[in-house]
């Protein structure tokens, strides 16, 4: 696509590829995010869109990936990857920047098919999009947060060498919970040498970036 080069961005690990979906996959991901994230009785987003029913949750994944292209501007942008392993589109990886060109920051967030947890594909999710930030943007900063009660995501988080940055108080279903809040700057990356970035200079100006 000419005017969106979006399409043919891609980022590539050991296991996994990372793109912006069709039509077709962006269908799939509803489905896999139908089939469950995360076990009932826990929460671990700050919107909870996985608090209804399969249907809604499909239909609202897709709704979301549509909003989030229509709504891109070099000045405020989100790019939702869908996360492929053997071909099948198993879940999502966000990158999200504002004012990129000048706070060189982005934040990342998550989440994948219930059945394709604990393989360690959230870890080398976030590494591809570590990879993506910081070698692909030339970024200084990667933020993420997790509540304090979602493990699997902290232990991914602390895995990767991100800083401590703070707590927050959020409403939670009607209810107080604490997130944990963590930084990372390009110099506590480490460099990924078995990621690589495909289709990445034709979209540059669109996340107001210049090559790392």
């Amino acid at each position: 696509m000419r005017h969106l080069p979006l399409f043919e961005l891609s980022i590539r690990t050991p296991r996994l590829e990372l793109r912006l979906p069709s039509l077709a996959e962006l269908d799939a991901l509803g489905d896999r995010a139908a089939e469950g994230v995360h076990e009932a009785g826990f929460m671990p987003f700050f919107v909870p869109w996985t608090d209804a029913s399969p249907d809604e949750r499909a239909r609202s994944t897709i709704q979301y990936h549509f909003r989030t292209w229509g709504a891109w501007t070099p000045e405020s942008w989100g790019c939702e990857f869908a996360v492929f392993l053997d071909g099948e589109v198993i879940g999502s990886q966000g990158v999200t920047g504002k004012d990129f060109a000048i706070t060189r920051e982005v934040h990342t967030g998550s989440w994948i098919g219930q059945r394709f947890q604990g393989k360690g594909i959230g870890t080398e999710m976030r590494r591809a999009a570590l990879h993506f930030a910081f070698n692909g943007l030339g970024a200084r900063y990667a933020r993420t947060e997790a509540f304090e009660d979602n493990l699997p995501s902290l232990g991914v988080t602390r895995k990767l060498g991100y800083r401590e940055d703070g707590v927050e108080i959020h409403n939670r279903q009607g209810k107080p919970a604490t997130t944990l809040r963590f930084r990372m700057s390009r110099d506590d990356w480490t460099p990924a040498e078995d990621v690589s970035i495909h289709g990445l200079e034709a979209c540059l100006p669109l996340f107001d970036a210049t090559s790392a």
